[in-house]
């Protein structure tokens, strides 16, 4: 279930990870090293979220010497949803109530609050995001162009 109001961690980080890549990364790969120095976090705590990352197809990794991370699509091209689905774990069984106000009442109340969350953070692109951190003076520098041909 999303929470509503400020999100959970894994999600903060996932969030501010993949928007210093798209903000830090231009024709070369972002070490995950440099990533952790500007989040403030340990590496190998950073680590295990990126490769979830490249699992669900929003970053790519690139080993070597000049390896790191780079988005696996255009920053308009993903959104705040998808890295939250991209972390969600297999669902699981949801827990019998034995209230039937739970069941019949709650329950499809917080499963069409979850839906409306997801609709709107499906809205906010990498890109918008990106563009306020420009705007409020987050960004290192000018956007660089970002198309594929």
């Amino acid at each position: 279930m999303i929470g509503l109001g400020v999100p959970d961690r894994r999600l903060q980080l996932a969030l501010e990870a993949v928007l210093d890549i798209a903000l830090y990364g231009s024709s070369a790969p972002v070490p995950s090293k440099e990533t952790a120095a500007r989040l403030d976090l340990p590496r190998r705590h950073l680590e295990q979220l990126m490769q979830q990352l490249v699992r669900a197809g929003i970053l790519k990794s690139l080993r070597g010497p000049k390896g790191g991370y780079r988005l696996a699509r255009e920053r308009r091209r993903i959104s705040v949803a998808d890295i939250l689905l991209a972390l969600k774990e297999e669902p699981r069984e949801p827990k019998e109530s034995g209230s039937r106000l739970a069941r019949e009442v709650l329950a499809p109340l917080w499963a069409e609050l979850e839906a409306l969350s997801l609709e709107r953070l499906a809205q906010v692109s990498l890109e918008s995001l990106c563009d306020r951190a420009a705007a409020a003076g987050c960004a290192p520098r000018a956007p660089d162009l970002d198309f594929v041909i």
